[in-house]
């Protein structure tokens, strides 16, 4: 039945989907589509129509062969679902099933491309949504459901600095794109001042004491800087995905010095970042990012190559600066 033009079984995918059916109590609502020949018919029952359908029996003829050609149909879309399906460690699992009876090849194409070219939903609305999931999800959604958990917190908390300020599908007046917020998250959860209060024994997070590190950070960050606070992106490197992600590691690092000391409070933070006031060029100048190599403040962009050598900077800054002074 998978030949064609159907597209490479992507094993990763695969594997994804048989680890969701071995689930318990997995659901595929959503149906493959399957292209029939005309050896396949639709024989309709007596007395079953209706202006808009028709009871009947679908007779598939059965083939021994193993070629591909001699089968009656072709799946057009849900390759990769079936594919986990046939692999997964289970009796059974019901499906739901669309089909077309057609002997045209062009047709069958056709319904392809219109099938796989739809307008995916907005990761941003994904995200969103992933905070009010207990399913099991695929690996890329599972490791962003936490980050994106904290950071609804931090766009709707009363006392968050970053409130309203995370650019979302319902809060399109926010100023921060949400994957900055999360690749931030991210960052700190894997090796920063954050991870230290995941419980992975419990898998039960100190969600609170998270948060308020991170809103004593950016409250800290608001205040030290004033002036690039709260403006778009275009006004203010600070609020840029640039900025917000390499000043996560700066937060991280902050974290770090204190540590003796326990969590950091909004006045370590604060007290750590005025000496970086007049290094930093968030909304005018040039940025001395070393020997022959300055760049004006908004030529920073949000690459990976930027973002590491915006990092690198403050780093280096706050160690000089900072670092080595009393706590």
């Amino acid at each position: 039945m998978v030949a064609g033009y159907q597209r490479p079984e992507v094993f990763s995918h695969i594997s994804e989907i048989r680890n969701y059916i071995e689930s318990k109590d997995p659901l595929l609502p959503n149906a493959i589509v399957l292209a029939f020949d005309q050896r396949v018919r639709f024989v309709p029952t007596e007395g079953g129509e209706s202006s808009y359908s028709r009871w009947g029996t679908l007779i598939i003829p059965l083939t021994n062969s193993d070629e591909v050609t001699t089968k009656p149909g072709l799946i057009v879309d849900g390759q990769q679902r079936a594919a986990a399906i046939r692999e997964a460690r289970i009796d059974s699992f019901p499906i739901c099933a669309t089909a077309f009876i057609t002997g045209d090849d062009k047709e069958q194409r056709e319904q392809f491309i219109l099938v796989n070219s739809t307008k995916p939903l907005p990761k941003g609305l994904i995200y969103e949504l992933l905070p009010t999931t207990e399913m099991k999800l695929p690996t890329l959604l599972e490791r962003r459901r936490f980050p994106a958990q904290l950071l609804s917190r931090l766009n709707s908390d009363s006392g968050s600095p970053l409130k309203g300020k995370i650019k979302t599908p319902t809060t399109p007046s926010g100023v921060v794109q949400d994957n900055s917020i999360l690749k931030m998250l991210e960052n700190s959860l894997s090796d920063g001042v954050l991870y230290r209060f995941r419980d992975s024994a419990t898998n039960n997070p100190d969600v609170e004491s998270m948060l308020h590190i991170v809103k004593s950070f950016w409250c800290a960050a608001a205040s030290v800087f004033p002036k690039a606070w709260g403006l778009p992106p275009a006004k203010s490197r600070l609020m840029h995905g640039a900025g917000i992600v390499a000043m996560g590691y700066l937060m991280d690092a902050i974290g770090e010095r204190i540590r003796d000391s326990g969590a950091p409070r909004e006045e370590h933070f604060r007290q750590d970042l005025l000496p970086l006031v007049d290094v930093c060029r968030w909304t005018d100048g040039y940025w001395d990012f070393g020997p022959g190599v300055k760049r004006k403040w908004n030529e920073v962009q949000n690459t990976p190559k930027d973002i590491q050598m915006l990092t690198n900077y403050l780093m280096v800054q706050y160690k000089a600066l900072v670092w080595s002074r009393p706590q």
